[in-house]
């Protein structure tokens, strides 16, 4: 801002700041008080002085002969009426020397129109990190929301088991009298029947191993169930176990990051992005993570993923043949990761840069 309201403020004096020529030469005014008169007229017209910008302004002659600021000059001729052929004379000499117009501008901190310009960045960078924390919130409770229905899902495995073995035991309970029942039959009919004596034997066989094969069932059912119990408790293990980790993980990587690579902003994406890598995918991404904090032109850009109008242009780096990397630069010059992914989530990674633009 500076310099360009320095350029500007100097092309506009160096049109106005001599004020007629004709004037001068015919001596009705001295250059002097000429630009004396015109740069003060044209300070006095600029908003922007008076709100924090602080404009010094020197005006001589190429022999150093100082025409403005003006300042007191003991002159005993001024008390005399103006000779206007001396003062044209004067004029024609000065001008002849040729006029160096200098303009130093410069904006004051503490004033409105720096705390303005101040206030506007926060505002804009409160903004962006607000954006990118209710992105960062809506993938945990995603991914939140995944496990409660997989532990749902198990928990209806779990009640449907149950109550198939309570149907189970319900019918043994009921093969079981139907057994007992029999027996008393047949003791009841075994005088009057000798003859169906094999045919009821046969009968109490076979009921017994239908008995026999409900009893294994029931068993079997049993161990599923069991199984199904530990299998529920060990995946509610293991997801609390690779929260804790990948949050302890997370943390690591990024204060270090922060720490080597102070040229670059890393997305949180890009972080969580990184954990999942190989160990020698992890090698080869920070190869290029460090050329873009030291060197940006080092790296071989494969394509440009974004470059519609009111959007950022995205660049696409590839690393150990699956590995991608997604970046772009930031108003302030400053080149922000956005994702570090593989060709596997590359869908996904799309989707999310599509949105960040």
């Amino acid at each position: 801002m500076e310099t360009h309201l320095n350029n500007r403020y100097t092309n506009e004096i160096e049109n106005v700041y001599t004020g007629d020529t004709l004037a001068l030469f015919e001596g009705s005014i001295s250059i002097k008080d000429s630009i004396n008169k015109n740069i003060n007229l044209y300070l006095q017209s600029k908003s922007l002085i008076s709100h924090g910008v602080d404009v010094k302004i020197t005006v001589t002659t190429k022999r150093g002969t100082i025409l403005y600021p003006a300042f007191f000059e003991n002159d005993a001729t001024s008390l005399l009426h103006p000779d206007p052929i001396r003062i044209a004379t004067e004029n024609y000499n000065l001008m002849h020397e040729g006029l160096i117009l200098n303009v130093d501008l410069k904006v004051g901190h503490n004033t409105l129109l720096s705390n303005t310009i101040l206030v506007f960045y926060i505002f804009a960078s409160l903004i962006i990190l607000y954006y990118y924390y209710r992105s960062g919130l809506i993938k945990v409770q995603q991914d939140d929301i995944e496990k409660e229905k997989e532990i749902e899902r198990l928990l209806g495995l779990k009640k449907k088991y149950t109550e198939k073995l309570m149907t189970l035991g319900q019918d043994r309970k009921k093969l079981i009298s139907e057994a007992e029942k029999i027996k008393n039959q047949m003791e009841d009919e075994k005088e009057k029947a000798n003859k169906n004596e094999d045919e009821m034997i046969k009968e109490i066989v076979f009921l017994e191993k239908e008995i026999e094969t409900n009893l294994a069932l029931q068993i079997k059912q049993q161990e599923e169930i069991d199984s199904l119990k530990e299998k529920t408790s060990q995946y509610t293990k293991s997801l609390q176990k690779e929260s804790r980790q990948k949050t302890k993980k997370y943390q690591g990587i990024k204060k270090r990051f922060d720490t080597i690579y102070k040229k670059l902003s890393i997305n949180v994406r890009a972080i969580n992005g990184f954990i999942d890598l190989t160990d020698d995918m992890k090698i080869k991404v920070e190869e290029i993570i460090h050329q873009l904090n030291e060197n940006p032109q080092l790296v071989s850009i494969k394509r440009k993923v974004f470059g519609k109008k009111g959007r950022e242009t995205v660049l696409e780096v590839i690393f150990a043949y699956k590995g991608r990397l997604y970046y772009r630069k930031t108003k302030d010059n400053k080149i922000e990761v956005l994702v570090i992914g593989t060709k596997n989530t590359q869908a996904k990674d799309l989707e999310f840069l599509s949105g960040a633009g």
